[in-house]
């Protein structure tokens, strides 16, 4: 079942489950892309302006006519989406916030894995910091907030996991299987393809 968060004539924000895909596989379906098509029959065009991982939840944009996914594509192509995680790191990192620039490549004896590749890997710049409130500390792990200037094929969870030292918590690729991965897409800034007002939608992590 869809879970939106925002909806007008020309959008629709939803908030992910965790294990769905965010368009159709080869596979498994039930994918995001699939659900709109089925409960938006008069929408029109590609829809999905990015994607998030499958075992990511969190914030998705829709665009529910060509023009809007058009005009969301190009926010996207030229940086002008702000994009925020929140994550769950096993221990509390040596410092309380950095920039990791890692170049990533994919790992193609291991895939689909990335890996940070210096040679021929292409860029890629995380900035984070530790959650600033009471409930930092969960269950003995660290929650961070994760900051995307790129946007990189598990970006997010290469950066943690070789940056820092610390996959995230139940990251099954790159650290240890747990019920599930604790990453969450919680926050995104764009403009409306309309209006043109600037748009700030978020919606909290389960965990």
């Amino acid at each position: 079942m869809l879970h939106i968060v925002f909806e007008d004539d020309s959008l629709l924000v939803v908030n992910k489950a965790s294990g769905v895909l965010s368009q159709p596989g080869r596979v498994k379906d039930g994918s995001v892309v699939t659900q709109v098509r089925h409960n938006f029959v008069d929408a029109r065009g590609p829809l999905l302006v990015h994607r998030l991982d499958m075992d990511t939840s969190g914030l998705i944009l829709i665009g529910k006519t060509r023009n809007a996914h058009r005009h969301l594509q190009q926010q996207f192509e030229q940086r002008q989406v702000r994009k925020r995680y929140t994550a769950l790191l096993p221990a509390k990192p040596a410092s309380v916030g950095g920039l990791i620039q890692l170049p990533l490549a994919r790992d193609w004896e291991h895939r689909p894995r990335q890996c940070v590749d210096f040679v021929n890997g292409k860029r890629a710049v995380t900035a984070w910091r530790i959650a600033q409130s009471a409930n930092a500390k969960a269950g003995g792990h660290c929650r961070v907030r994760l900051y995307p200037l790129t946007g990189r094929t598990h970006q997010l969870r290469v950066h943690m996991a070789e940056g820092l030292g610390l996959p995230i918590v139940g990251d099954r690729l790159y650290g240890q299987s747990d019920v599930r991965l604790m990453l969450h897409a919680d926050q995104l800034q764009f403009t409306h393809p309309e209006t043109l007002q600037r748009l700030n939608i978020s919606v909290k992590a389960s965990f």
